[in-house]
């Protein structure tokens, strides 16, 4: 795992903005139970690109983990925002139960 989360940190090193490594180097920080680090770099990636929501689901989810609720919440409203601007439905219904699961 460790051999994963190198060589795209590697990658970003030559391509800070690189969408598809931050994403995948989010997920591996995430199978290696980093959380503040997954966190950091998809906020690095919500703040430099277009997302249709799905970043921002995984944001605030990792959020939540971190007992960051209201920043989980922000995550999530945002999340709605794009998901809906892209015709994601379902989506933005997901990102809606997840915030009425932040208030239980």
């Amino acid at each position: 795992m460790e051999d994963r989360i190198n060589y795209f940190e590697r990658m970003l090193a030559q391509n800070p903005d690189n969408p598809t490594g931050l994403l995948a180097l989010a997920n591996e920080y995430g199978k290696a139970g980093r959380d503040e680090d997954e966190a950091a770099v998809l906020e690095r990636y919500v703040a430099t690109h277009e997302d249709e929501g799905n970043a921002f689901a995984r944001l605030g989810e990792v959020l939540v983990r971190l007992g960051r609720k209201g920043e989980a919440r922000e995550a999530y409203e945002r999340g709605i925002g794009q998901a809906e601007k892209f015709g994601h439905t379902g989506m933005a219904d997901d990102l809606r139960l997840a915030i009425i699961q932040l208030n239980e």
